[in-house]
């Protein structure tokens, strides 16, 4: 069975970028436009194996719903990765202290996409 990787922007475009180039290479993706409403996807019947999160967002950022996620142990062992156009700086401190596994500064390409996924997959 095909990884299955939820992928919360509220970035359309980013949203079908990310979701074209990780179908393409054979993952099965979900979507959210919001932290706020993905909850069903994460917790559903069977936990994503990858979450990608962007930052900056209404309601909720994702740096905060990282954390709420690895604090629950339910989703604390899903790696989650912050995508943002911050500087990688920045980024990377942002991912630390919010407990994530990794980040992905934007604009990203199908080949830096794929490997950022595939090795924390592989981790």
């Amino acid at each position: 069975m095909s990884k299955h990787i939820i992928v919360i922007d509220d970035c359309r475009v980013t949203l079908a970028m990310a979701s074209d180039f990780l179908a393409e290479a054979g993952f099965r993706v979900s979507t959210a436009e919001s932290c706020v409403y993905s909850n069903h996807l994460i917790y559903g019947h069977r936990p994503p194996d990858l979450i990608l999160l962007d930052v900056m967002m209404p309601l909720m950022s994702g740096d905060k719903k990282a954390r709420l996620l690895k604090g629950r142990d339910k989703s604390r062992d899903i790696p989650v990765l912050l995508i943002s156009s911050k500087n990688e700086h920045e980024l990377s401190d942002l991912a630390e202290r919010a407990g994530a596994d990794g980040y992905l500064t934007k604009p990203f390409n199908a080949e830096r996409l794929l490997g950022t996924v595939r090795r924390h997959l592989a981790a």
